[in-house]
This record gives C-alpha cells, structure tokens and sequence, in this order.
C-alpha cells in the first residue's frame, strides 16, 4: 500500500517556500502525472495477487502471477491382447516343468524334476518383470512375480532326501506358502481376463500311519526264556529294535503312553535301539515326521541258566523317557547307522 502525507506551514517563510513548491509542481506537473498513472496500473495488480478472495483478471492478455503447468499427456495404455500374449510366453516353460513335477515317481526323478521346475519358476518371474502390464493388471502382475519366487524357493526345499524320516516332497507342498499364493494371483488375474495357465502339481495330505501297541515290524527265531518290557512314556510312538552284532534280532512297536513285552528272548548281549516320530512308513521301516535315532549305552544281557530245582532266565524292563533315578544313559544315532 503506498501513502501520500502533506504538511501546511504558516507564515511568510513558509508561504514563499511553498511558492516555490506549487512553482516546482507545475515544472514536474506532467511527469507527476505519469507516475501517478503507472501507479494506478499497478495496484490492480497488486491487489489482485495478494488478496486471497479476489478474481482472477479476465483481460486477453493478462494472466495470473502463478500461472498453471501444462497438463501433462497421459501416457498410453498397453493393449490387453498384447500383455495376454507375453503373459502365456513367460509363463508356458514353467507350466510345462509343473506338468513333469505332477507326473514323476518319487526319488530321483521327482526330485530332479522339483529342480527344474523352480529354476523355471524364477526364470518366469524375471520375465514378468520385464513385462508391460495394462493398468488393471499391473497389482496382479507384480503379486504374480513374488509368487513364482516362492513357489521356486519351495519346489527346492520340497526335494526328498530318500533316507529314513523322509516326507514326501507332496506332502511338503501341500502346506507350502509358494504354490498357495500363486494360485490366489492367477485367481486375481483371471478375474480381470488374463489367464495364467499353470497347472500346479497334485500334492498329498500328511498321514497319521501307525501299528497297533505290540506290533513286531521285524521278527527273528526266538526260542529262549528271557523277557523284555519296553515302556514309552515319551509323547510320540516307538519302533524298538534288538541286534547282536549286524543282525537284527527284532523290532518292536510300541505306542506313546503303552508298554508292551517280548517274551521268548535268546540268550546274548544286544544292543538296544529306538526311535521315535509321527506317521509310519511301512515300506521304509521309518517315520516320516519329528524323528530321533537313539541307542542306550549299556548292552541288554539275557542268560537262561538251569539251576537246582529249575530254570533261571533274565526279566528287563527298559524305560524310552527320561525318569528320575534312571541307570540308562542313551546317545543319539545317526539315521544312517540305525539298524533297517
């Protein structure tokens, strides 16, 4: 805002000076007169850009002080037919390894095909990276390439080792994130009319196998005297198994909270094993799940001997867990070294 003030001085001094002011006046009258004009220009203006409620100037060649930036031009969509094809070219590999997955025997050739299968699921996600996506696909897409990264990741992890407490590598995948969570981004996807084509391989449910309490998996000749009672108060059940040297003399099933007793036992010194887990594998003499191989440290001595008036034999009983005055120590086995 500019301000205008004046002074009146009375008196002759004052009077002659302000002569001299009008006399100067009318010299700088003209050139007064055109910046008070350039002035009344510039309030306007001035007004107009710093009041925040005033009209924008609606003169042709006058604009606002801000002024506004070009609309920037939007950049044009992909066409879904082309994303569709190059969705099926990065996925048709994997869908062709998954087919090999879903039809091979287990052991080797399963477990190789596993292998190929997540490196074609990462291979897969590399090339959806690569790919252009239509706007309404682009969420789908990029849930889509996380997915494969799993699934390969959990196709590796799945392969079976082929030993003793082996799962199998379906029951692996049946609870893996990987395969679940492409399955929901080729569901997202289809919904918007792309359609993934993969065929993820058949999986199987963990099993819940067991034998009766007593059950003998393994049975030589006995024809002694001597009496083993076995008690398993561990919380999984047990499979325990006798040798004298590498043979197997028997092998026991004995369920979680029972006890069971083998009668008719030759005379020697064995070496007990057991191991413990969930779902047994008959074919593999093993369990599938939360195994542990152990051996007790001391050797179990039957003797039947006659004596005067009859016939002496030994009567043991072993413990699997843990029990307070217990004179067993055991010691772990490797899987490998357990009696079959």
């Amino acid at each position: 805002m500019v301000r205008y003030t004046s002074a009146h001085t009375p008196g002759g001094a004052a009077a002659g000076a302000g002569w001299a002011a009008a006399h100067r006046r009318r010299r700088t009258g003209r050139a007064a007169a055109l910046g008070a004009a350039a002035l009344a220009l510039a309030l306007p203006l001035a007004a107009c850009s710093a009041g925040g409620g005033g009209e924008a100037p609606t003169g042709g060649s006058s604009s606002s002080a801000a002024g506004s930036a070009p609309t920037p031009s939007a950049s044009p969509t992909v066409a879904p037919d082309a994303y569709r094809h190059a969705l099926t070219g990065a996925l048709r590999p994997l869908d062709s390894a998954l087919r090999t997955v879903d039809g091979a025997r287990e052991g080797g050739a399963l477990n190789k095909a596993l292998d190929n299968a997540a490196g074609e699921a990462e291979t897969a996600a590399e090339a959806l990276e690569a790919v252009a996506a239509p706007d309404d696909a682009l969420a789908g897409t990029s849930q889509l390439t996380t997915s494969l990264r799993a699934l390969g990741q959990d196709l590796r992890s799945a392969r079976g080792s082929g030993g003793r407490c082996a799962t199998s590598p379906r029951v692996e995948l049946d609870t893996a994130h990987g395969p679940q969570s492409v399955k929901e981004a080729a569901r997202a996807l289809k919904a918007l009319g792309y359609d993934t084509s993969l065929r993820l391989p058949r999986t199987e449910r963990a099993q819940h196998r067991r034998l009766a309490n007593g059950t003998f998996v393994r049975d030589g000749s006995r024809g002694g005297l001597g009496r083993l009672t076995v008690n398993n108060g561990t919380g999984s059940d047990a499979v325990v198994t006798l040798t004298r040297g590498t043979r197997t003399a028997f092998s026991l099933y004995v369920r979680k909270g029972a006890k069971a007793t083998v009668r008719s036992v030759n005379s020697g010194a064995y070496t007990v094993y057991f191991t413990t887990g969930e779902d047994w594998n008959g074919g593999k003499r093993s369990f599938t799940r939360g195994c542990s191989f152990e051996k007790f440290d001391d050797k179990a001595n039957f003797r039947t001997v006659r004596v005067s008036g009859g016939t002496q034999y030994t009567v043991l009983t072993f413990t699997l867990n843990k029990v307070f005055g217990g004179n067993a120590s055991t010691s772990t086995v490797p899987p490998g070294e357990f009696p079959s």
